[in-house]
């Protein structure tokens, strides 16, 4: 039995591979949440926590009071990124999986209509009425290979990726806990103008990072992107900057 399990797995395996081999190109996949709450992630906690520190240390550059805002900046802001990462997306797979079941239930008790809608898209991609008749009552043998493709024809998603909720919330807390330390780092060791310009050159240079890395998905401009990525960074520092000094003049 071990044995027929093993030649099954290969055909398996060499069918996957074969069929790989035909794809012109191969894609990223850039439905999933994972890494689009990651990469945000990232970004929200490093622009957010160096604007936080600069402006508590404009207004009171004692080392413990910055240590208390950026540890709290950054335990919040992850909680809240992870908690509306979370709620988001268990809102839109819960949405995904209505519509699903709606159209699963249609596809059980009107056949025929679901025939004559997936012939309609079809026709409307240039095929002629034969031709698209013949494809949607070949679709429909087969009952799940019927739900994905008028998933994807009539809502434009795939049942089989409907993202990870969890795995999109963990990795936004993560990402964005990561961010956020980075421009705190000084602060354990060192206060006062040194410490804070260390910040600013961390946080600057990291959102540069963050730019770059960003470039490699899209495969844009990394200087185009590092540039706007530290443009950001820079006018929400000035931002609090200046309302940190202003506090610590009137306060």
């Amino acid at each position: 039995m071990s044995d027929g399990v093993l030649d099954h797995d290969h055909d398996h395996d060499g069918d996957h591979d074969h069929d790989h081999r035909h794809m012109v190109h191969r894609h990223r996949d850039v439905t999933g949440g994972t890494a689009r709450a990651t990469v945000f992630g990232v970004s929200d906690g490093l622009v957010s926590n160096v604007a936080l520190i600069l402006g508590v240390a404009a207004a009171a550059s004692d080392r413990a009071d910055v240590l208390v805002a950026g540890v709290a900046g950054l335990l919040a802001g992850a909680a809240s990124m992870a908690a509306g990462e979370y709620v988001s997306m268990r809102a839109q797979s819960e949405l995904v999986e209505r519509e699903l079941e709606i159209e699963r239930r249609s596809l059980e008790r009107q056949p025929g209509a679901e025939v004559r809608e997936l012939a309609a898209i079809y026709r409307q991609r240039g095929l002629d009425d034969d031709q698209a008749t013949e494809m949607a009552e070949a679709v429909m043998l087969d009952p799940e290979v019927a739900l994905e493709v008028h998933a994807r024809e009539e809502l434009g998603v795939d049942p089989a990726e409907t993202g990870n909720p969890v795995a999109a919330a963990a990795s936004s807390f993560v990402a964005f806990a990561v961010g956020a330390l980075i421009p705190l780092l000084p602060w354990f060791v060192a206060e006062g103008g040194g410490a804070t310009i260390a910040s600013a050159v961390l946080g600057f240079v990291a959102a540069a990072v963050v730019g770059v890395v960003l470039a490699s998905f899209t495969e844009r401009s990394a200087v185009r992107t590092a540039l706007r990525q530290t443009t950001w960074a820079v006018a929400a520092c000035a931002v609090t900057w200046l309302i940190g000094s202003w506090l610590g003049g009137v306060v």
